[in-house]
């Protein structure tokens, strides 16, 4: 050290900055050394501190280490294809580690809340994943080493977002399976298809939604936007319950909206009125089956983490973001204008698939439901959402209609 100074190579604004002709590397196993290019030796201790020092844990997801045709290690980033002699480990040596807590809000991606993060053990299902949010959700798990499977009605159309994730990344593990929420039917074949492939499943999201649809029926005799925003869920995680159990600590991730202030669903009596929930075609306005469907997903999230969570199974629900430019307002081009207009003033898709990735893998949530969540905070949803009697009603209404349905039964 007092040669280092006597020469001058002491001289820098940091105690950790290497002298001129120096270069630190690492081997294999992560242990720092440094290397003299002057004097064409290498050495473990620091030439200005005398420590030694250790990479932290594993290399950063989507980073691989390899030999380049000269024997010497290289790191390869095959996230943000690039190709680097250093190790991105030595950012954080065991020496000065510091775990800081994250804060996100509204301009957060969900890439960014993923950094680092390796999701290699985990299964997720996301629902209406071939587009939009769902996409960005599925393809920012994915790129982070998830297995996804996408639960969509148009096959074509997922094959192509698996396409698309995958040539981006080319290990990525994602797949596409047939899932029409509008038929129970095709809900309860999915799921035994999924059961088939002795699978666990660790993230639950439900995030396919229809809006501003011209009244129509499923085949089973409801209302669709009630149908493919609610009950189409909730028949789904009924027949994945069992998987969820096994694969505790689960979470389901709900995505409603914050439309669902501007409703209710109580008849005189205080009971969830299922004329409102599927209304005959003269009482039908879209936009209030779409506030409406969108309450239902609260309190169902509310009454799912309720009977669940002793199961170790947790579940919260999210508002990705006002007006976020995504198909789901094909249906109406008044509502397609107003959505263009806003455009420049919303959230990008990846800012608006960053509470539910927050949701999903929030250390900080685990074992934490029954919350509603908005920019990544947690937030109070209308005083309705919040009623536990209403979540009860809606709940057993929602059995009934399965149970009446799966017994030929259509009668409103």
């Amino acid at each position: 050290m007092a040669a280092l100074k006597y020469a001058g190579m002491d001289d820098t604004d940091s105690e950790d900055e290497l002298p001129p002709g120096w270069e630190e590397r690492s081997t294999k196993d992560g242990w720092v050394y440094y290397a003299n290019h002057d004097e064409m030796k290498t050495q473990w201790e620091h030439p200005k501190t005398g420590k030694k020092k250790r990479c932290a844990g594993d290399l950063p997801y989507g980073w691989e280490q390899e030999t380049d045709e000269k024997g010497q290690i290289i790191y390869v980033d095959h996230i943000n294809k690039r190709t680097t002699y250093f190790d991105p480990r030595q950012a954080f040596t065991v020496e000065d580690v510091v775990v800081k807590p994250k804060r996100y809000d509204g301009n957060t991606a969900a890439l960014e809340i993923l950094q680092g993060r390796d999701l290699s053990d985990r299964v997720i299902l996301i629902t209406g994943g071939n587009s939009g949010i769902g996409f960005e959700t599925a393809r920012s798990f994915a790129l982070h080493g998830a297995h996804v499977i996408l639960a969509c009605r148009n096959l074509s159309r997922s094959s192509k977002a698996v396409s698309l994730i995958q040539q981006e990344w080319h290990k990525a593990r994602v797949e596409a399976m047939m899932c029409d929420l509008a038929s129970l039917r095709s809900v309860r074949e999915f799921a035994d298809a999924f059961k088939a492939k002795k699978l666990p499943l660790h993230i639950l999201v439900c995030n396919a939604a229809v809006c501003t649809q011209p009244w129509s029926l499923t085949e089973d005799g409801l209302e669709s936007t009630f149908q493919i925003c609610h009950l189409g869920h909730f028949l789904l995680v009924q027949c994945l319950q069992d998987v969820l159990h096994r694969s505790a600590p689960a979470r389901v991730v709900v995505v409603s909206s914050e439309s669902h202030r501007f409703t209710d669903l109580l008849d005189s009596c205080g009971k969830v009125d299922l004329t409102l929930l599927s209304p005959p075609k003269k009482d039908y306005w879209s936009m209030l089956a779409y506030n409406r469907a969108k309450l239902c997903n609260i309190l169902f999230s509310n009454e799912l983490h309720r009977r669940l969570s002793t199961h170790g199974v947790t579940s919260n629900v999210v508002h990705p973001g006002n007006m976020v430019y995504t198909s789901i307002h094909r249906s109406w081009w008044v509502m397609t204008f107003l959505f263009m207009l806003a455009r420049p003033f919303t959230k990008s898709m990846q800012q608006g698939a960053a509470t539910t990735v927050y949701c999903a893998v929030a250390p900080e949530l685990e074992g934490l439901g029954g919350m509603y969540f908005n920019n990544c905070f947690r937030c109070l949803p209308s005083i309705q959402a919040q009623d536990q009697s209403s979540a009860v009603s809606l709940w057993e209404l929602s059995e009934r209609l399965v149970a009446e349905r799966s017994a030929g039964i259509q009668s409103l």
